[in-house]
């Protein structure tokens, strides 16, 4: 169940409320008693950092940029390159 922050708009009281997804918002202040009582957006309580899921689980095998350099170096100059009439990657 995800953790809802909730802030009163007449008091300023906050606090933090365990909830189901399908529990209908809180909009009642248990400090002052007010229908003022309101969701607040918040950051998610976790980061991706890292190599991560991404990287090491589902990504195809992958090519350093030493490889793609050389690759770069030994093809056809493309339009970004001077001099360049056609590129044998496009």
């Amino acid at each position: 169940m995800p953790i809802y922050a909730y802030r009163c708009v007449s008091c300023g009281f906050e606090k933090d409320h365990l909830q189901k997804l399908s529990a209908p918002s809180l909009d009642t202040c248990p400090q002052c008693g007010e229908q003022t009582y309101r969701k607040q957006v918040t950051a998610a309580g976790f980061q991706l950092k890292g190599q991560g899921w991404y990287a090491t689980d589902f990504k195809n095998t992958p090519s350093t940029d030493k490889e793609s350099t050389q690759k770069h170096e030994h093809s056809p100059a493309c339009k970004c390159c001077p001099g360049a009439d056609a590129c044998a990657a496009s």
